[in-house]
């Protein structure tokens, strides 16, 4: 009677680890799609396939073990061959969960504008404003009025802490 109880309880769950595939720089989503269309009908345990946008020739495949990706990658076009070893979850962690861009900005902060009519312009942070998503800046760049300017965070990038260089502007007191 105990064995039949056996084979009516699910399966356990495959120990999986996570796994870096060299591919063609810019073919990784190639990569990624003929993968999963190799793997679904033959069935192989693959439990995710990740091609982060900042890492430029890597996919990570989430497997059962290395020879499933050998398999899924055999054949493959634009996809080189597996790295050694494996690679921790908390490596690719910062990859899947993006911290907002105004989670890091600061007042007094020097920034990179990188969008919108002062793109490439640098500008010091006068305050922030996290419920909406804004910083109102200061540019920093000489022909340029002291003007407070309200700009989405996602337009601007961390270029220095505490304020750091000004470039070209003096103040006249």
């Amino acid at each position: 009677m105990e064995d039949s109880n056996k084979l009516t309880t699910p399966q356990t769950q495959q120990k999986t680890a996570i796994y870096a595939v060299r591919t063609t720089s810019g073919q990784e989503r190639t990569v990624v799609d003929l993968m999963a269309g190799k793997a679904k009908p033959k069935k192989l345990p693959i439990s995710a396939i990740l091609a982060p946008e900042v890492i430029k020739g890597y996919v990570f495949v989430e497997a059962a073990g290395p020879h499933f990706v050998d398999e899924a990658i055999a054949g493959t076009r634009h996809a080189r061959a597996r790295t050694r070893g494996v690679v921790s979850t908390s490596a690719i962690e910062r990859f899947i969960v993006t911290k907002p861009v105004i989670e890091e900005l600061k007042v007094s902060d020097t920034v990179e504008v990188v969008g919108g009519p002062f793109r490439g312009l640098k500008a010091k942070i006068t305050s922030i404003d996290k419920v909406k998503q804004e910083v109102v800046i200061e540019l920093l760049e000489e022909g340029f009025a002291t003007l407070p300017i309200t700009v989405h965070a996602d337009y601007v990038k961390l270029a220095g802490r505490g304020g750091g260089e000004e470039s070209g502007r003096e103040e006249a007191s």
